[in-house]
This record gives C-alpha cells, sequence and structure tokens, in this order.
C-alpha cells in the first residue's frame, strides 16, 4: 500500500532522513521506533506532503504522491493524528470532529462515519457539545484519532498517540488501535514506547539518526539484543 524508497530529507543544512525505505502493506499494522531526533516524526510529515523530500519516492497505492500538496493526499486516502494531538481547542468536540471530515461531500455516510467514531468513543458523544480544549489529555487523543478517521483514511498514521498518557490511557489507546486493525484500517505507528507498539504491530522499523538500521517481524525485533537494550529496558 505504501512504500518509501531512499528518501532524503534536509531541514537547512541538518540531513534529517538519509535515505530512508520502508513498506506498508494494506491492512497492517507497522512500527516505527527510535530516540528522540531519529527523524521518525519528519517521515511521517513528509509522507503527508508537510514536509519535501530533496531525493528519494513515496508510492501510495502504486501512485507517485512524492510532490502532492497535504490536501491532495489526504483525498488519496491517509491521515495522520500529529503528536501532541494539535486539536481546535477553542472548537466544540462535533466540530472538530467535521474539520476531519472536510474534503468529503458524502453526508450520509459522514453521519455514519459519525456514529463509527462515537461507537469506538462513546466519551466523545457526551463531550460533543463541550469545547474540546476542555477535554482531558486522553479524551483530547480521542478526539485527535477520531478526527483524522473521520476522513474515511485508507493509511492512518499516527504519531506518538501515548505521549503523555496515563497508564491506564495508554492501554486504552493501544486497545483502539487493535481495533481498528480488526476492522481492517491499516496504521502506520511511530511510538517510543516499543513495548506496547510491538504487542499491536506486525513488522517493525527501527530508526537511528536518519536511518533504518533494524526491520523484521515485531515477535523477532522484541528478542534482538540490541533493541532490547536500547528501546524495552532490558539488561
Amino acid at each position: 500500500m505504501l512504500e518509501v524508497q531512499d528518501l532524503h530529507v534536509f531541514y537547512g543544512g541538518i540531513h534529517a532522513l538519509k535515505g530512508v525505505s520502508l513498506e506498508v502493506p494494506e491492512g497492517r499494522v507497522v512500527t516505527l521506533i527510535g530516540a528522540n531526533g531519529a527523524g521518525k516524526s519528519t517521515l511521517l510529515r513528509t509522507i503527508c506532503g508537510l514536509v519535501k523530500a530533496r531525493e528519494g519516492h513515496i508510492f501510495f497505492n502504486g501512485y507517485n504522491i512524492t510532490n502532492l500538496k497535504p490536501y491532495e493526499i489526504i483525498e488519496r486516502g491517509i491521515a495522520m493524528v500529529p503528536e501532541g494531538r494539535r486539536i481546535f481547542s477553542n472548537l466544540s468536540t462535533l466540530e472538530n470532529l467535521f474539520i476531519g471530515a472536510y474534503t468529503r461531500k458524502d453526508k450520509a455516510e459522514i453521519q455514519k462515519d459519525l456514529e463509527w467514531i462515537f461507537s469506538l468513543f462513546p466519551i466523545l458523544k457526551e463531550r460533543a457539545l463541550q469545547s474540546a480544549g476542555t477535554l482531558s489529555g486522553g479524551e483530547q487523543q480521542m478526539l485527535a484519532i477520531g478526527r483524522a478517521l473521520m476522513s474515511r483514511p485508507k493509511l492512518l498514521l499516527m504519531d506518538e498517540p501515548s505521549l503523555g498518557l496515563a497508564p491506564f490511557l495508554v492501554s486504552q489507546v493501544f486497545a483502539t488501535i487493535n481495533q481498528l486493525h480488526a476492522e481492517g484500517v491499516t496504521v502506520l505507528l511511530v511510538e517510543q514506547n516499543a513495548r506496547a507498539a510491538f504487542q499491536v504491530a506486525d513488522y517493525g522499523y527501527v530508526l537511528e539518526v536518519g536511518r533504518v538500521v533494524l526491520e523484521g517481524p515485531c515477535a523477532e525485533l522484541s528478542c534482538n539484543d540490541a533493541v532490547r537494550k536500547s528501546y524495552l529496558g532490558v539488561q
């Protein structure tokens, strides 16, 4: 479904991504782990068209999307849950959700998807008319996920969805990823909580200083000595 080929991205003189290649097959959950500054968020932002690549290509369902504008990429079926949630705090929960569907015209299907979001996150229905800025951190993360899903994406990019959440909310977020996987949503998950990421993902990539240094099924990566020491806290 998604294929990234030899991607090079620069921020001024900083070489942020150095020939990154990866694949995300349809219907799978793929995770990308790495330390702060490894380039994980940069990769997601490049896939979404928010950052331009200097070299390399990004293909989605066989189509080269490397130079498309962000709204064109959304229309093709990619949505992102950004790091830090980035909800519109001055708008209501419901208004935030409808913003996620702004490229769509099918009103009946939008309403159907809204009910689907409310079935995933019942608290959002209770908070529908409440200002999004007054929601708890966990509720805001649910809203950010719901807003992305309202575009009915074929591929969902998730950037550190567990960041800053209490442990019981982290469990809820990863339970949601499992549920989305079961419903056929394809996910590329960037996550520092490698242990939790490996439990929900099928395949993983390890990014270090802008390069993919390891990849493989998550069951194999979780047994790798270097991964265990650096990302799983096993000495």
